[in-house]
């Protein structure tokens, strides 16, 4: 027997409506100018067919589950989904995860509760955990330190006394973590290919998810994490912490409201000197490190010297993302939000390594990216990942250019500049957090993390909700296949497919076979 659902697409009385479109398993939102022989066109390539009337839609399950896949959304609301289906009649869904009242999130959580929070991964970016964790305002209880290292669990330990008067527990395997009922978040700072999987198994489990970029390590990955914060009614939010910083709120408000008129272009950069990396070589497992759990859902192996600690990296895609996800995504971030632009339409890279050429580097140490956007709104990123060469006068940052005038925005500063090249304002931010050195924390990731409680609680809207920040990992994934298949190529601007055979055989990526059933199934 079919089941039919009736779905009810509630148009505007404006004489050329405009909608957002919203692919949901992603993030994929484009403006344009709808009216009714729009959507039956958008329905033909899917090859539903509507009845007469085009405001009402008589769909099978099959049919339906594209429309979860499709939202409209008007452009005044376009943080709130539209009424969706259910078998049986028409019911309000819950809106996205990251898109939830205020009034939505009290009910998870009270808006006075105390947050049991789990940190998993206990390397460079443990000390941005410190001050939002201990501070009174937070009311977050540390209950768990994670790490599939013995030693880094009890160096964590006394790093964090030095901050809180009471003891976590230690637990190197991160199931019995996430099998705790108590725990309400988990901060999911393990290596990249853990990102997405342990999120996506932390959700499954109950928990919000403060998750460090990357946040994907593939374009599927991006799509999953989405789906399954929407899914589960979770918040999940990406450590891009300048989303948090008063001065770049500031900055980029500006140059919403006009103030360097028209933009058009965006530069970001990074300049590092990483030196020479061991070549890898067979190695007994370090003492302490639980290896197959280290490595996860990523495809095993055995291990090899160097690897555990942070040079996986920079051994080959299995664990890591290079340079692009490593600290791209924070500037592409920036650029991406100045130019108030959503995916690129084409994708153009030149790539090499270009360093110590005889060393265990296997990914390109040298990108020059170029996005391309509707309007002809252009994303370039300059990433020198072994050469310390300050080109723009900074080791990373952003340039934006516009019609009228240029801002020059980093994680300490930003200066606005008018058409003919003069400072006309400067704004410093007091923070710790400017350099390119690894790891640690600063304000603003303490205001990150911090956001990401309040909006849990239902005291604020979160400053990067996972929807919107896999908008800009996007641009990570399209410069990193690009320079594994020595190709440019077009991007659907709405699905975010690649335009290339070779460049979407990298749309997903291998992982382990027994882990696959733990997160690819939500």
């Amino acid at each position: 027997m079919t089941f039919y659902f009736l779905i009810l697409l509630t148009l505007t009385t404006m004489a050329k409506p405009i909608f957002w479109v919203k692919r949901a398993s992603a993030y994929y939102k484009r403006r344009a100018g709808w009216r009714n022989n729009d959507i039956k066109h958008l329905l033909h390539q899917r090859n539903l067919t509507p009845l007469n009337n085009n405001n009402i839609l008589l769909v099978n399950f099959k049919q339906f589950e594209f429309f979860k896949n499709y939202m409209i959304m008007s452009k005044q609301n376009r943080r709130n989904f539209i009424k969706k289906s259910t078998l049986g009649g028409l019911a309000l869904a819950s809106a996205s995860t990251m898109r939830m009242s205020a009034q939505s999130y009290r009910n998870i959580v009270g808006a006075n509760d105390r947050l049991n929070i789990a940190i998993a991964g206990l390397g460079r970016r443990l000390g941005a955990f410190f001050s939002p964790i201990a501070h009174k305002k937070s009311n977050a209880r540390l209950t768990y330190l994670c790490d599939a290292k013995e030693s880094q669990m009890t160096q964590a330990y006394e790093r964090f006394k030095k901050h809180i008067d009471y003891d976590p527990k230690l637990e190197q395997n991160i199931f019995k973590v996430l099998e705790d009922k108590k725990v309400d978040v988990l901060i999911n700072a393990m290596p990249d290919h853990w990102h997405t999987p342990g999120a996506i198994m932390a959700m499954k489990s109950g928990k919000h998810v403060y998750v460090e970029k990357p946040s994907s390590c593939s374009m599927k990955e991006n799509e999953l994490l989405v789906v399954a914060a929407e899914k589960y009614s979770k918040v999940v939010q990406m450590g891009n912490q300048q989303r948090s910083s008063a001065h770049t709120q500031q900055i980029v408000k500006k140059i919403h409201e006009g103030v360097i008129g028209d933009v058009y272009k965006a530069v970001a950069f990074y300049s590092s000197g990483r030196g020479e990396v061991p070549n890898q070589k067979k190695a007994a497992v370090p003492e302490g490190l639980d290896w197959n759990l280290w490595q996860g859902p990523a495809v095993h192996r055995d291990y090899t010297s160097e690897t555990w600690n942070y040079n996986w990296h920079w051994y080959g895609w299995n664990y890591g993302t290079a340079e692009m996800g490593n600290n791209a995504t924070h500037e592409l971030d920036v650029a991406r939000w100045a130019l108030n632009v959503n995916l690129p339409n084409r994708v153009e890279v030149e790539s090499d390594k270009r360093h110590f050429v005889d060393d265990g580097w296997e990914m390109y140490d040298t990108m020059l990216a170029r996005f391309t956007f509707e309007d002809n709104k252009i994303i370039e990123w300059d990433g020198k990942s072994r050469n310390g060469y300050n080109t723009y006068g900074s080791g990373r940052g952003v340039v934006i250019f516009g019609s009228e005038g240029s801002v020059f925005v980093n994680r300490n500063l930003y200066k606005l500049f008018d058409r003919g090249g003069k400072v006309i304002e400067e704004v410093s931010n007091d923070g710790s957090e400017g350099g390119v050195a690894l790891g640690g924390g600063g304000n603003m990731s303490t205001l990150h993390v911090m956001n990401f409680f309040d909006t849990i609680r239902g005291k604020a809207k979160p400053n990067a909700p996972i929807d919107e920040a896999n908008v800009s990992m996007a641009m990570v994934h399209y410069a990193n296949v690009s320079s594994r298949i020595k190709q440019n190529f077009e991007v659907d601007p709405v699905k975010g497919t690649m335009y290339s055979s070779e460049a979407m055989k990298h749309w997903s990526k291998p992982y382990e076979k027994s882990w696959e059933s733990k997160f690819l199934s939500l």
